[in-house]
C-alpha cells in the first residue's frame, strides 16, 4: 500500500515521517560521519499539500517531499520531491535556531487551550552523536516559532515552483494568475529561497510564448532573489 493512501491521520503522518527519514539518509556524508541536519514535517489534512517534509544539512544541501496535491485541486499519483541548495545565511540561521531550541529536546507544544489547529508538526535534529525530535501543534518557544515560519515559507516557495512547472507544461494561461499570487506573497515576505526554484523561473522568463505580464513578474522575482544570473 502506498504511504499516502494509509487510513487515519496518525498512521499516515508516521508513515510520512518514515519517508522523510529514509530520504534523510542522503544527508551529506564526510569521512568523519554524517553532517548535522535539521528536518521539519507537517501533517495538516485538508490543506494543500496536506503532508510535507524538509531536510536541510549543514552544508546547505536540502531535500523536500510533499504528497503531490496542489492548491486548486491539482494532484499527482506520486509525491512531489525536490533537491536544492539553501543559502549559507539561511542554513546558518536554521542551525542557530535549532541550538536556541535545545535541538528540540523536551516539550515543544504549549498545550494551551483554545489554540487553533494548524497541523501536527515535528522538528528533528541529527548529527554524528545524537538524534533528537519534538512534536507540536503550537509552540510558545520563540526559536521554534521562527523555524516553523521559515520552513512553512520555504514549502510555499517550493510548491509555487511545483505549480508553475505544471502550468508551464499544461496550461500556460494559468501562469498569469499564479505569478501574481506569487509576487504578492513575495512582497509580504512569505516566500524564501527563491533560488531553489530558479530553473523553472528562468524557463518561463525566457519563453516568449508566455504572456509578457507573467514574464515581467518572474523577472522581478528573480531580481529580488538575486538569482537573475543563470
Amino acid at each position: 500500500m502506498d504511504f499516502f493512501t494509509l487510513r487515519g491521520s496518525i498512521w499516515r503522518f508516521h508513515a510520512f515521517v518514515l519517508i522523510l527519514v529514509f530520504c534523510a539518509l542522503g544527508w551529506g556524508q564526510t569521512q568523519s560521519g554524517v553532517l548535522p541536519g535539521v528536518s521539519f514535517t507537517l501533517d495538516f489534512p485538508g490543506s494543500a499539500p496536506a503532508h510535507y517534509g524538509i531536510t536541510v544539512s549543514a552544508d546547505g544541501h536540502a531535500s523536500y517531499i510533499s504528497d503531490g496535491t496542489m492548491t486548486g485541486g491539482g494532484s499527482s499519483d506520486q509525491p512531489y520531491t525536490a533537491e536544492f541548495t539553501v543559502s549559507p545565511a539561511t542554513t546558518s540561521h536554521i542551525f542557530d535556531l535549532a541550538k536556541q531550541a535545545n535541538y528540540f529536546q523536551g516539550k515543544l507544544d504549549s498545550k494551551k487551550k483554545n489554540i487553533a489547529f494548524t497541523g501536527d508538526k515535528i522538528l528533528m535534529y541529527k548529527d554524528g552523536q545524537k538524534e533528537t525530535m519534538g512534536s507540536y501543534n503550537y509552540s510558545s518557544i520563540a526559536a521554534v516559532q521562527e523555524l516553523t515560519t521559515l520552513f512553512e515559507n520555504l514549502s510555499a516557495t517550493l510548491e509555487f515552483g511545483h505549480r508553475l512547472d505544471y502550468d508551464y507544461r499544461y496550461q500556460k494561461l494559468a501562469l498569469n494568475e499564479e505569478t501574481k499570487a506569487m509576487e504578492d506573497m513575495a512582497n509580504r515576505g512569505e516566500l524564501v529561497e527563491l533560488g531553489a526554484i530558479a530553473p523553472i523561473l528562468h524557463k518561463i522568463a525566457d519563453d516568449q510564448s508566455v504572456v509578457n505580464v507573467a514574464r515581467a513578474r518572474i523577472l522581478r522575482l528573480l531580481d529580488h532573489a538575486g538569482a537573475a544570473t543563470k
